[in-house]
């Protein structure tokens, strides 16, 4: 066990100093997401003017729902994972794993977090700059089991994002292209995810349906759950957290399952 945990470690460690190295790239992201938060602030003030409340919510609410899942698309948001395993499964480097005893997916996880703990303390940084402005409209919740259940629903959402985005890279063993395949879950995250408006907006039978797919629980689920806009009732928040774990298992099977059949179309080349 010490071994293995050594192991991945090192990949850990390597993912770490790759992502450091663009330090560029790290303050754009920082500003855009500065930029992005004074946007949403924009946005909603003036679809509050007027109305004290939208969906049985006030401007601060809202406001704090948008804050907390810019928070967790930095922190547990699969950015690029998918193009990253379509690559190596292009480029053959991809067999290099197919001889050694490192499993290809705990060695893509382990990169996969080292990313989101350098991106996940990037946004520290606007978020330090945006909160003198937005203090006064910051509201969270006090019920001490919310955040109790957020742990778990927060790692199991980092695995659904980084499941799905497994086996979309994963596709390159049937399809040269993927970038389609990438878009179009994107844009499916993004709206059945919560992340352009909270998802109970939604009329009642269209947001009971989004609650039975894997997008809701995606991103929605554990930002609502800390934000306070899911129900007050602990049961029904622990039964959701089973659906979770459901979509979880269903979503890492498939992985697994596309791996095995992908590696039968796989040709191994080169010395």
């Amino acid at each position: 066990m010490l071994a293995v945990l050594t192991k991945y470690r090192a990949a850990f460690n390597v993912g770490l100093q790759s992502n450091l190295v663009y330090r560029v790239n790290f303050a754009l992201r920082g500003f855009f997401s500065f930029f992005h938060l004074i946007v949403v602030f924009i946005l909603w003030s003036s679809a509050y003017a007027g109305n004290p409340l939208i969906g049985g919510f006030r401007f601060g609410q809202t406001l704090t729902y948008f804050v907390a899942v810019i928070v967790a698309q930095f922190a547990i948001g699969a950015f690029n994972e998918d193009y990253q395993i379509s690559e190596e499964i292009r480029n053959g480097l991809i067999n290099q794993f197919l001889t050694k005893p490192v499993n290809y997916f705990a060695y893509r996880f382990s990169i996969y977090v080292s990313a989101r703990a350098v991106t996940g303390a990037l946004i520290v940084v606007p978020l330090l700059l945006a909160y003198p402005l937005l203090r006064q409209y910051l509201v969270l919740p006090h019920d001490w089991w919310r955040f109790a259940f957020a742990a778990p629903a927060l790692l199991m959402s980092a695995l659904i994002q980084f499941g799905i985005a497994y086996c979309f890279g994963l596709l390159t063993f049937w399809f040269l292209e993927i970038q389609g395949f990438v878009i179009l879950s994107m844009a499916i995250e993004s709206v059945l995810g919560g992340q352009i408006f909270p998802l109970d907006l939604m009329s009642g039978p269209w947001f009971s349906l989004s609650a039975c797919l894997p997008y809701y629980y995606q991103m929605y689920f554990p930002v609502a759950l800390v934000t306070g806009r899911l129900d007050d009732d602990p049961g029904l928040i622990f039964a959701m957290l089973r659906i979770q774990l459901f979509w979880v298992v269903v979503i890492l099977g498939l992985g697994a399952l596309l791996w095995r059949r992908g590696l039968r179309l796989h040709t191994a080349v080169g010395g």
